[in-house]
């Protein structure tokens, strides 16, 4: 498959690029294809219904490339773009998620991967913008190992550097110090649980939370840790794992 991008203007080309072409390769990576580029024409080679999403892509990111495209939209447009067909999900291997909401699933290749990561992995990472499913898949993967008894323990981490790892100044006791910075959690957890359910699993303790300054030297068997915002943690916080 090969386009040619029109009207011809080398100032949106190099917005729609970016340095070194970084935006092109993140749409391939994205999409499993490969896109060669020679000024304005592009050429695709991949999954046909893949090329099809990559040519809608960079059609529209380029009608608004007056200004520099930067990588946060990218991956923004990546997530908006249906990049599935009902019936491909079906034939796609995508991870089935034992939740509340019987029609969850991963809806790009992307979230398809990472579902597939959690599961196949100790140790998974999401990096991404707002917006893309990281918080939420995570939680829903959570709730998943533990409705299929695989796990015994969900734990909710998140750096307070809001607080700057310093707690002490704020009211409450622990739970309601870290509370405000652990609230996309919660909403995530009563959508895909229902409220009663994740109630009653705070009450036998099959959910904890707790701040990562709190982590160092925990025993963590047969538990489900979701560490949130870990973009925002320093080197030396990350020791800890």
């Amino acid at each position: 498959m090969e386009i040619t991008l029109t009207p011809e203007d080398n100032i949106k080309l190099a917005n729609l690029c970016g340095a070194l072409d970084e935006n092109i390769k993140q749409i391939a990576d994205a999409l499993d294809v490969n896109i060669a580029r020679r000024g304005a024409n592009f050429k695709f080679s991949g999954d046909t219904h893949n090329m099809r999403l990559a040519v809608q892509l960079l059609e529209n990111f380029y009608t608004r490339a007056k200004s520099p495209i930067g990588l946060d939209e990218i991956q923004l447009g990546l997530v908006e773009i249906d990049k599935l067909k009902p019936e491909d999900i079906a034939t796609s291997n995508a991870p089935v998620l034992m939740t509340r909401r019987t029609e969850l699933h991963g809806r790009t290749p992307r979230q398809i991967a990472y579902l597939q990561q959690i599961q196949d992995h100790d140790i998974t990472f999401g990096i991404g913008p707002a917006g893309t499913g990281k918080t939420y898949l995570a939680v829903a993967s959570a709730v998943d190992a533990m409705s299929r008894d695989r796990v015994k323990r969900i734990v909710l981490v998140r750096p307070a550097v809001e607080a700057g790892e310093k707690l002490g100044f704020l009211p409450g006791d622990l739970n309601q110090k870290v509370d405000p910075y652990l609230r996309p959690l919660y909403d995530a957890l009563y959508d895909l649980a229902g409220y009663d359910t994740v109630n009653k699993m705070f009450e036998r303790g099959a959910i904890e939370v707790a701040p990562l300054a709190y982590m160092r030297g925990r025993t963590l068997n047969q538990s489900f840790i979701i560490l949130d915002e870990a973009q925002y943690t320093t080197p030396e916080q990350m020791k800890m794992f």
